[in-house]
């Protein structure tokens, strides 16, 4: 019987470059939920031979927290993937990132990739998890309601810079400093593709990291929005992440108050709270909110 992933709950993921052992143990050492070990833009070319064993020997080392400690590997447009994986995958990662995807089809090609070096190294077959950068290149976008089903996939999240030179723009920001409409695009794509695959939706890095405050609005915007992580680039950004994605004790009891109406009043489509009307999809949202919460 095939593996069975189911999607991940993890709110914080925060890069650290394969080639710095420091930043990859400071990345462990704090509060991400998931630590992605970088072998692709964090590293220079001339560098990546380097990292790769860098990289095995800093899992291997961290048995403990092997679960935490993912991968993003180089593109399968490129010349480093199977060395990436070759190297890596013998300390057995958590997970592994593909980036810069044009498909699902890169989705079912890393698979055989990973089948086949599972097999070699004793690891559980099908068993290693993946997130998929689903908007970086332009083909992409037209992709990506397309990952249900698709093996091992347990997230989908998106990215704004390589989609910029993808389609040769000059900037993706508008004026004010929000993104322009085809990376807005980009965000609501990745949500729906991801509801639609029955994934995980991670929303993309803030790169400006100090800036605390934009990042709780941002990420309390997304998760409003559907979106149930995000990406970091510096550690100081992981405590308002996992703070964000939290569910608060208001919101819980609220949910369960909802609940809790519903149940008393089996059979009803639609009931009266608040001086307003709830029906089916507020108990939905409700009920998901506490299975988030560990509620439910």
């Amino acid at each position: 019987m095939p593996f069975q992933h189911e999607p991940i709950a993890a709110r914080s993921w925060l890069f650290a470059p394969g080639d710095s052992e420091k930043k990859m143990t400071k990345a462990m050492e704090g509060e991400a939920d998931i630590v992605l070990i970088d072998l692709e833009d964090a590293v220079a070319p001339d560098s990546k031979a380097a990292a790769r064993p860098m990289v095995h020997d800093f899992i291997k080392a961290n048995p403990e927290q092997r679960g935490r400690l993912w991968v993003r590997i180089n593109p399968l447009d490129g010349p480093h993937t199977l060395d990436d994986l070759v190297a890596v995958m013998p300390a057995r990662p958590g997970g592994i990132m593909l980036p810069k995807v044009y498909g699902r089809q890169d989705v079912e090609t890393l698979d055989r990739y990973l089948e086949a070096l599972e097999v070699a190294n004793g690891i559980e077959q099908g068993s290693t998890p993946v997130i998929v950068l689903i908007t970086e290149t332009a083909e992409a976008m037209f992709h990506t309601g397309n990952y249900k089903g698709a093996p091992r996939v347990v997230a989908l999240t998106w990215g704004a810079e390589d989609l910029a030179d993808s389609i040769g723009a000059s900037s993706n920001r508008n004026a004010d400093g929000s993104y322009s409409f085809t990376y807005e695009l980009a965000r609501s794509l990745t949500v729906l593709g991801a509801a639609t695959a029955g994934v995980t939706a991670i929303e993309t890095i803030s790169a400006d990291f100090k800036d605390l405050e934009a990042l709780k609005a941002r990420a309390e915007k997304v998760r409003r929005d559907g979106y149930r992580g995000m990406m970091a680039i510096h550690p100081a950004q992981v405590p308002v992440i996992n703070e964000a994605f939290t569910p608060t004790e208001a919101e819980i009891a609220e949910a369960q108050e909802i609940v809790d109406i519903f149940a008393a009043n089996p059979g009803v489509g639609a009931i009266g709270w608040k001086g307003g009307m709830l029906d089916r999809p507020y108990l939905a949202r409700a009920e998901r909110l506490l299975r988030q919460a560990g509620k439910l």
